[in-house]
């Protein structure tokens, strides 16, 4: 919901006159706007150091998303893109304001208010607000933009049964994104409430057991609820991974996942090769 999201707004001097009409527009849209300033053109004022200010903000999951305006944007975008997990668009064409979201999830937009009108700037903010991250095929490139790992937690669930290839590449994608790499992994009872009286095939024991001894895992949690809700309150990550069809806003909803926990999409892309109900059913038919 718009209405929920919020949206600081930082500008140089250059940038006074555009940053009220953008906060103008995207109040009436529906979305909070916080304005870091300037407030009126005459002053010179640095643009590195609203940049730096905005960042932060963006870092800190304060806000949903950030708009930076100065003359060509250029400086904005060199300044903001300093900060961990910015990704700072320099938009200048509608196509490039849709891309730089749909393809590198930016999450702050830096537009110049010499190179384009203010009805074109306007267009494509509004646009690019509105446009979502396309995840799957993008997910992996982007996270190698990302510079820091630090000692982030990072929590991954499913049932994981029989392991396969699928289930390998979500773990690694998984530890990639930071130092410890917590599994949970639904208890018998839960894997039947949720597959059906004859799963799993491997008792929950030993698919800990299985997965304990894979390089990218840290450690190996049972949990009996048919949702990790409880689980991701206790332990707190970071970063939750999902595989599958999923988008991040689904996962958020369904699982109650609260909103300074980030969420990341790793697409298993031949989910009927690399499913373990799959490899289920082909070993039945290969036994008659």
């Amino acid at each position: 919901m718009k209405e929920n999201k919020i949206v600081v707004l930082g500008a140089d001097h250059n940038g006074v006159t555009l940053k009220k009409i953008a906060k103008n527009k995207l109040s009436d849209l529906g979305y909070k706007c916080i304005d870091l300033g300037p407030f009126e053109h005459k002053n010179s004022v640095d643009y590195v150091d609203y940049a730096k200010q905005l960042g932060q903000i963006i870092k800190s999951n304060e806000a949903d998303a950030g708009v930076l305006i100065c003359g060509t944007g250029v400086g904005m975008s060199i300044a903001v893109n300093k900060i961990d997990n910015v990704r700072g668009a320099l938009v200048h064409n509608m196509q490039s304001a849709l891309k730089s979201k749909e393809h590198n999830d930016s999450n702050v937009i830096c537009l110049g208010s010499w190179i384009t009108d203010d009805d074109a700037n306007i267009k494509m903010l509004t646009s690019w607000m509105n446009e979502k991250f396309g995840e799957y095929r993008h997910v992996k490139r982007v996270e190698k933009i990302i510079s820091s790992r630090d000692s982030k937690i990072i929590f991954t669930n499913g049932v994981f049964d029989i392991l396969h290839k699928g289930h390998i590449e979500l773990l690694k994608f998984s530890k990639s994104l930071g130092e410890f790499l917590i599994v949970g992994i639904n208890s018998d009872e839960s894997t039947k409430r949720l597959k059906g009286d004859d799963r799993p095939i491997n008792y929950q024991n030993d698919r800990k057991s299985v997965l304990e001894a894979n390089k990218y895992v840290d450690e190996v949690i049972i949990f009996d609820e048919d949702k990790p809700t409880k689980l991701v309150k206790k332990i707190s990550p970071d970063i939750i991974v999902k595989g599958g069809e999923w988008i991040a806003d689904e996962v958020r909803e369904n699982d109650k996942i609260p909103k300074d926990i980030g969420i990341k999409i790793f697409p298993i892309i031949n989910k009927k090769e690399y499913s373990s109900s799959t490899i289920i059913e082909k070993i039945k038919r290969n036994k008659k």
